[in-house]
């Protein structure tokens, strides 16, 4: 629904450069997406019924046209659901400073705070509901039709917008034009696939809900966007700097009143809402791609509020940079918004073909001729778009289409080769006991070490303490206090030599213990307080790196916090009996 807040701008925006001419093909084109939304409709209720379980386009290409041109559709998807969140908050944010023109100036800032607090919320883990939604749609919809119907009932606009007009090259209409303005105002029919792809939310019987719910969609739809038309043809209105095309209609129809801002703020929650359902959609999506090994498992893994944290953060973050690269502006990134959508279309409907070319079932020849005309539509909308806004930053989407399924697939290919190096489905060999060794590295006599090599002793009887002596140092001094202490583990002495302590502790591993079972127990001191974790010196991190990366050991981290009690027993001064 909330698309309806800039299907007709982007129209309008397109046909303005051709001047009054080409502002009158506004309803034509318009009449075209109509029809276009109605083809779409009917192969997505088929769609819904061929595959029950939800999915939309990926679900359909992966069944039946292979593996990768399933990735290209859950590309598209990614990048949809990116761009929904970035146009949606641009378009809520210019309702908003179409209402209140003062804060145009920090549109930017308004869309950044506004994406930082619905990421957070969904960090949080907010639950939706769709009674919570209905609400905000039902007040969305009935000021639309209200503007509509109060519109066609006057004469001349009630009010009329102040602003200055957006300054274009005057060009003649031609069929490229017409076709731009087709492939723009596409934007609007981006919600089509939704029931598609959550089929499994609606209640039994599924499908027929989910049918049901299409063709009511695209009927409302349908109907606001001639209605938006109809009054945009009627007004003569042009687009005008600060001012949303929907916020004339609105000043239009019932002037600048309680009204006004009633439509203005139903469409911001609304456009809020709408941007939420990418939170909800993606992370899912990104989970089902990483338990099919296309991305890393991470994405699979949910907090401890059910929350897919890493999916949400990804989300939050691209969208950042498509609102901060098109400084907010939602005529900058509808059209890119459409070249994604309609390359979804398009690979959902030729799977609905090759879907119907092999089940043969009732009435397959007209399905197939149906889906086969909606996906050239989509096709040549898909291809105008690109072609039109290339060089306006359609080339992002050109780029980020074929890349994403490019790292998909190397993504897939590296989980598959871990899987062979750990003989994944074969029954490994009988566990055996292997000679280990446990290392415990020492800056000096404390009860950290006391708690490094207490630990070291639990894990295995061969135990061994290591010193890096730093160069100019003797070791005397601290050899001396070694045996005053007399911890029952041997000590062995290392020169760094100007190596550092973790190449010098790492090279005595691997030379040392070769084909034998490491375990490096690291001590490291945890501060009672928060602003004193900035004190210790972190060595422990580098060395947990460097044996990581250049040994097959096993590191265990004991923290001793700061603070506790020691019990006195337990403890004594070096040198005393």
């Amino acid at each position: 629904m909330a698309s309806v807040s800039y299907g007709p701008e982007a129209i309008v925006l397109v046909l303005a450069v051709a001047g009054g001419a080409g502002l009158g093909f506004t309803l034509p084109v318009t009449l075209a997406i109509a029809a276009l939304l109605a083809v779409l409709v009917a192969s997505y209720r088929q769609l819904i019924a061929a595959y029950p379980n939800g999915g939309g386009a990926y679900a359909v290409a992966r069944a039946r046209l292979g593996h990768r041109t399933g990735l290209v559709a859950a590309a598209s998807l990614v990048v949809d659901y990116v761009l929904n969140v970035a146009v949606s908050i641009a378009a809520g944010v210019a309702a908003l400073t179409s209402a209140f023109p003062a804060l145009l100036p920090y549109a930017v800032w308004i869309c950044l705070a506004v994406l930082v607090g619905v990421t957070a919320l969904n960090l949080r883990g907010i639950a939706s509901s769709a009674r919570a939604f209905m609400i905000p749609t039902a007040v969305f919809v009935v000021g639309i039709f209200t503007v509509i119907i109060a519109g066609l009932l006057r004469s001349e606009p009630l009010s009329v917008a102040e602003g200055t007009a957006v300054a274009v090259n005057v060009q003649t209409v031609g069929v490229l034009l017409l076709l731009k303005a087709f492939a723009s105002g596409c934007a609007a029919l981006t919600g089509v696939e939704a029931i598609a792809n959550a089929v499994p939310s609606f209640r039994e019987p599924r499908v027929r809900t989910a049918q049901r719910a299409e063709v009511a969609l695209g009927i409302l739809l349908g109907t606001m966007l001639i209605g938006l038309a109809v009054l945009i043809g009627k007004f003569a209105l042009h687009p005008v700097e600060g001012t949303t095309v929907l916020s004339q209609l609105t000043e239009a129809s019932l002037g600048h009143g309680i009204g006004y801002y009633v439509v203005q703020f139903a469409t911001v929650v609304l456009l809020a809402l709408a941007a939420n359902t990418s939170y909800g959609g993606l992370p899912t999506l990104m989970r089902l791609l990483a338990d099919d090994n296309c991305l890393p498992h991470r994405f699979a893994l949910r907090s401890s509020r059910q929350v897919y944290r890493h999916g949400v953060l990804t989300l939050g973050v691209f969208a950042g940079i498509l609102l901060i690269g098109s400084r907010g502006n939602m005529n900058t990134l509808v059209p890119l918004f459409a070249i994604g959508v309609f390359v979804g279309f398009t690979i959902a409907q030729v799977g609905l073909v090759r879907h119907w070319r092999v089940t043969r079932g009732t009435g397959w020849r007209w399905r197939a001729a149906l889906n086969g005309f909606g996906a050239t539509l989509t096709a040549v909308a898909a291809l105008v778009t690109t072609a039109m806004k290339f060089t306006e930053g359609a080339w992002l989407i050109v780029v980020a289409l074929p890349l994403l399924v490019f790292l998909m697939e190397r993504v897939r290919a590296a989980y598959s080769a871990i899987g062979g190096s750990l003989h994944l489905g074969e029954v490994p060999a009988v566990p055996a006991a292997n000679g280990t060794v446990v290392v415990v590295p020492v800056a000096e006599v404390s009860a950290l070490s006391r708690e490094a090599i207490e630990t070291a002793l639990s894990l295995g009887s061969d135990v061994v303490a290591v010193r890096v002596c730093p160069v100019g140092e003797s070791p005397r001094a601290f050899t001396k206090a070694w045996e005053a202490w007399h911890p029952g583990v041997p000590l062995v002495l290392l020169d760094d030599a100007d190596a550092g302590l973790a190449p010098t502790l790492t090279r005595y591993v691997t030379e040392t213990f070769e084909g034998r079972r490491v375990v490096v127990v690291i001590g490291e001191v945890e501060p009672g307080t928060a602003w004193q974790r900035i004190l210790p010196n972190r060595r422990g991190d580098e060395l947990d790196r460097a044996l990581r990366r250049e040994t097959d050991a096993v590191i265990c981290r004991v923290r001793l916090r700061v603070g506790r009690s020691v019990p006195e027993d337990r403890t004594r001064r070096v040198g005393t009996p």
